[in-house]
């Protein structure tokens, strides 16, 4: 679980908009595009690994994964959250 301090200086380094935790239904929507194979990230790299928390942009668009209790908030890791 992110701090509430550390969460409320989070932004996304794309757009700079505010972040919040993702639900546990976000969270295995996108699981579930993972174990069916067709999930990459914006960097063109296949998600493989389950997530068990992250961080959603403002807008919806991205999940940022938070790996061992850290926000990987860089743009390449984003993860889609929806399908195009």
């Amino acid at each position: 679980m992110i701090d509430d301090e550390l969460l409320k200086i989070l932004v996304c380094p794309e757009d700079k908009t505010p972040v919040r935790p993702a639900t546990a239904d976000e969270i295995g929507a996108l699981n579930r595009r993972i174990e069916a194979g067709g999930l990459k990230n914006r960097g063109g790299q296949a998600v493989t690994e389950a997530l068990t928390e992250g961080l959603v942009r403002e807008d919806g668009r991205y999940l940022y994964p938070i790996r061992d209790d850290i926000p990987v908030m860089l743009i390449d890791e984003a993860i889609p959250t929806k399908v195009d």
